[in-house]
């Protein structure tokens, strides 16, 4: 089932991090039809990515698959990835 899912971590370099926007599209690009990206206001290194139409069970097997942690490593990204789903009221 496709749904919205919203992503939160940090990073150890918002710059840094900025810069590998084009790499997140290809990796994530067979598994969601598009995402949005945010900066706390609070916080200038925590991040939220909104994906669209993402297939939650292929987006978390790409996010926790260790082949990807060279990737995590190059853009900064930190642990905990916290992956959120809109409720049905």
């Amino acid at each position: 089932m496709k749904q919205t899912i919203v992503t939160r971590h940090k990073v150890g370099n918002i710059e840094t991090w900025l810069k590998g926007h084009e790499d997140r599209v290809k990796l994530f690009a067979a598994v969601v039809s598009s995402f949005r990206t945010f900066q706390d206001t609070n916080d200038p290194n925590s991040v939220v990515l909104v994906f669209e139409d993402a297939d939650m069970e292929k987006l978390g097997a790409i996010i926790n698959d260790p082949k990807n942690k060279s990737i995590k490593d190059r853009h900064t990204v930190l642990e905990p990835i916290i992956l959120s789903l809109q409720l049905s009221l």
